[in-house]
């Protein structure tokens, strides 16, 4: 007989196990030692078997593996020792034999699946592209178990509580928990013979049992070593639940993808075996599938009920060699139209229609439910029915019927329209005795703009023509006209005065903030135009303005009368009194002479280099030279050269300068905290008129046309000459001067006229001569006084073979070219100043004379030597 024991009389006989088997454990150089030197035992000196044997021996003695732990540690063993101690006890593995059986308390890992490699093996696959898109079958539930994506596998849930049901076979695991007076703890597996060995108990026959069987059996054979469980009032108790589960050999034959044996899981379903098997094909059926055991039906499934009722009969669970037979189905139906599944579905013998209309998930919400059509097969033809509302639960399907629901007919029982110049328009509906004044009053009323004088109703006819009803709204509303009954489908059109005409408006152009066009309004003036495109520009003339205006009834060569106008600088009343018309231009012009500050540079060698404002039309070279204090000691006025914009130069234009001004002056304010209030007004201002880029892009355009089309009237003539090599246009380029005359003869003809954006670069006094070109070593060397161009191609080591001399030539620091002149085989070479760049051109390439230009010119030598003969021999006297 059993007994529990007090934990604390458990401590004592596990105390001594535990020191003797440290004792027993310790290596042979220190088994010398007496017990209490168990301190100085070395775990790392212990192997895995001494480990494990150790904590087996503690488990017998009631002790969990924390408990040993605890009883090392009390024992006096050291921190360190312990800590590896348990460290070397977590990372054993105790539970890796198979079919173990233990009556110790040990751990028990969650419920596993047997062989779940072959179980998934035996799995229907899908061998498809994963780009390829999942066609839907036109069967409803086929996708159930045959779906390219796999969502829904059907698998069991091995964490359910034990069922009691479950019958046990070969390779189950149970866990026999002995617990109250006594306590006990064992596990065993179920062998090929049907047999669980429970340690110390023997053999026990479960295989085939259920659980609550196989309980009563282990209670009834436990209770000899327990009597605690005997009696009617038994103080110890035992519990049977299922660890790792086994597997099973299921058949599935008959209208399947993939018919055959399955190994599955002893907790599956038949669900999951039609999963594993990828479900009927499209002969199976999914209404009568059965499940045989023993060559008895068991059950009949409907997979319908599961997917409209949500019902799967997860509990009725499959046992090996169970057999699911999917036969072939037994009628199908077509559902088309407005229904929310338009599918084929299987049909059971005396269905009604109401419930196929449940399968297809009932009606649209635009479907003709009053009268459902039907095409039957009867005898040797197909016959239609229809089948009205009160019908839908009596009348039967059958097997090949098509149902087709219909559509809402896309019109309006009590519909009019009223459209155009009211404050609501829309649909409205026809109640009795509306007529048009009334639905005009349901409309809020006409709008201001409404064109009261004519109205129309386009009124449907019962042949479906048209007409149209003329009406004078005005009288109807006012009273003097008879009201007119409205009819269904009548659509009113009140037209908007500005329908019935063009839209107008006027245009500004020239020096304003904003020109281009804008709504008339009646009694516009001049002035009120130029406020709203935002005011006049800084170069607006006030007293040159005209409107250009359309002629009512234009005479040939006529386009357009010019009205001038003049107007106040700020705007006010009293400077213009003419009114503006309807598509009036009103052209602002420029003042004269109006221009921005135009800057010429200086650079290099004068007192005070830099940025000048040009003061005149007629300030020169030599005027800004003295206002920049003249030439240094070190200038070179030989070498000046002034830099000149050319006409394709891409100049920007004032109105662009000036917002590129504007943007800097709103950066340094944006910036600034200790803003006044007005300039934070000034601040938001700019904010708002920086906004029209499209304006700036227009001007820049409009500046830049004449060098544009000059640039490609250029281009075409160097493109349409294959002689002339492309043409490289330059937005600026050098223009030479002699400096020294300049200063010499202010106002003379050398004296050039600035313009705007002129460079005037004065270098320092230069010292050397650059050689280019077809010489044998191009280089710069030391200007020497006196020295002439051969020279210094000498001293580069002369002309190289392919050397065109006759063409050499010589620019100078100031830009002027100077080439090599010849006559009568006599060359004369330009001087040579400092800074100056020799060029030596290259001849042009050799061409190779062809075989066949050579017979040509040997050809025709021999005839002029045989022409020559000839006349020769005829002017030699005869006789001589």
């Amino acid at each position: 007989m059993h007994f529990p024991l007090n934990p604390f009389y458990r401590l004592i006989p596990a105390t001594i196990i535990l020191v003797g088997m440290l004792f027993l454990m310790v290596p042979a150089e220190s088994q010398a030692q007496s017990i209490s030197d168990i301190s100085s035992i070395n775990v790392d000196e212990l192997s895995d078997e001494q480990i494990k044997e150790l904590v087996n021996k503690a488990n017998e003695a009631g002790l969990s593996e924390s408990e040993l732990i605890q009883m090392a540690r009390l024992r006096g063993l050291p921190n360190s020792q312990v800590e590896k101690l348990q460290e070397r006890i977590e990372k054993l593995d105790f539970n890796s034999a198979a079919g173990r059986t233990s009556a110790s308390a040990s751990k028990r890992e969650p419920r596993n699946q047997g062989d779940l490699a072959e179980i998934t093996q035996g799995l229907f696959k899908f061998q498809q592209d994963p780009s390829m898109k999942s066609e839907v079958s036109p069967y409803f539930g086929a996708d159930l178990f045959y779906n390219k994506n796999r969502k829904l596998t059907f698998e069991p849930n091995l964490n359910l509580a034990t069922p009691k049901s479950y019958i046990l076979g070969a390779g189950d695991m149970i866990y026999v928990d002995v617990y109250g007076q006594s306590e006990k703890y064992y596990e065993a597996s179920i062998n090929p013979d049907g047999f669980a060995i429970i340690d110390n108990i023997g053999p026990i026959p479960l295989s085939g049992k259920s659980i609550e069987e196989a309980t009563a059996i282990l209670k009834n054979r436990l209770s000899n070593y327990y009597e605690g469980m005997r009696g009617s009032n038994p103080n110890t108790f035992l519990q049977v639940t299922l660890g790792n589960v086994r597997t099973i050999k299921v058949n599935l034959v008959g209208e399947l993808r993939l018919p055959g044996t399955f190994t599955l899981s002893a907790f599956s379903s038949v669900f999951n075996a039609l999963y594993a098997a990828g479900g009927p094909n499209e002969n199976g059926t999914m209404r009568n599938i059965k499940l045989v055991r023993n060559g008895k039906l068991v059950k009949t499934i409907d997979i319908y009920d599961f997917l409209i009722n949500g019902n799967a009969n997860l509990d009725q669970q499959l046992q090996d060699q169970d057999v699911v037979l999917v036969e072939p189905f037994e009628g199908r139906v077509t559902v088309e139209g407005e229904v929310k599944r338009p599918k084929i579905y299987e049909v059971k013998s005396g269905e009604s229609f109401g419930q196929l209309l449940k399968y297809a998930g009932g009606f649209t919400d635009e479907a003709f439910q009053d009268r459902i059509n039907v095409t039957r097969v009867s005898g040797k033809e197909r016959a239609v029915s229809d089948i009205f509302k009160d019908q839908f639960s009596i009348f039967t399907v059958k097997g090949g019927d098509v149902y087709k629901v219909g559509k809402v007919l896309n019109r309006y029982s009590n519909r009019v329209q009223i459209k155009g110049a009211v404050f609501r328009e829309g649909n409205y509906a026809l109640s009795d005795g509306l007529t048009l004044k009334k639905l005009i009053e349901n409309a809020d009323g006409v709008r201001g703009e409404a064109y009261l004088e004519r109205a129309s109703i386009l009124r449907t006819n019962d042949d479906l023509s048209t007409e149209v009803i003329a009406i004078n709204l005005r009288n109807i509303l006012e009273g003097t006209e008879q009201d007119i009954p409205l009819q269904r489908e009548d659509v009113i059109k009140v037209s908007s005065i500005y329908d019935l005409k063009e839209e107008i408006y006027v245009q500004i152009t020239g020096e304003v903030s904003k020109p281009g066009t804008y709504p008339f309004s009646k009694k516009m003036t001049v002035e009120d135009l130029i406020i709203m495109a935002g005011g006049l520009r800084e170069a607006a003339s006030t007293k040159d303005i005209e409107i250009s205006r359309r002629i009512s009834e234009p005479e040939a060569g006529a386009f357009s009368v010019l009205v001038p106008v003049s107007i106040n600088l700020d705007l006010s009343p009293g400077g213009n009194t003419e009114i503006l018309e309807p598509f009036d231009n009103v052209i602002i012009r420029r003042k004269p002479n109006f221009t921005l500050e135009k800057m010429v540079y200086i650079e290099g060698q004068v007192n005070s280099p830099g940025a000048f404002a040009v003061q005149s039309a007629k300030e020169r070279v030599s005027d800004v030279i003295n206002r920049a204090g003249g030439l240094t000691a070190f200038a070179y006025p030989k070498g000046a050269t002034l830099i000149r914009r050319t006409e394709y130069f891409d100049t920007e234009s004032e109105q662009l300068r000036r917002q590129k001004n504007l943007i800097d002056l709103q950066q340094k304010l944006q910036y600034d905290p200790n803003n006044t209030e007005a300039q934070e007004l000034l601040l938001e201002r700019l904010f708002k008129s920086l906004g029209n880029k499209d304006t700036d892009a227009k001007d820049a355009a409009e500046s830049s046309s004449a060098s544009a089309v000059k640039k490609e009237t250029i281009s075409g003539i160097a493109e349409s000459k294959a002689d002339i090599s492309p043409i490289k246009i330059k937005e600026m380029e050098a223009v030479a001067i002699d400096l020294g005359k300049i200063l010499s003869n202010p106002g003379s003809d050398f004296d050039l006229i600035l313009e705007e954006g002129d460079i005037i670069s004065i270098p320092r006094q230069l010292q050397t001569v650059r050689m280019r070109g077809d010489v044998v070593y191009p280089t710069t060397v030391r200007y020497e006084n006196y020295k002439n161009l051969k020279n210094y191609i000498n001293r580069a080591g002369g002309f190289d073979n392919r050397a065109n001399r006759k063409r050499t030539y010589v620019v100078y620091a100031n830009g002027e070219v100077a080439r090599t002149k010849s006559f009568i085989a006599i060359r004369s070479y330009p001087a040579i100043q400092p800074g100056a760049e020799i060029f030596v051109p290259t001849k042009g390439p050799r061409m190779p004379i062809k075989p066949g230009e050579i017979v040509g010119l040997t050809t025709g030598l021999a005839t002029l030597v045989l022409i020559v003969t000839q006349l020769t021999n005829n002017n030699t006297p005869a006789g001589n």
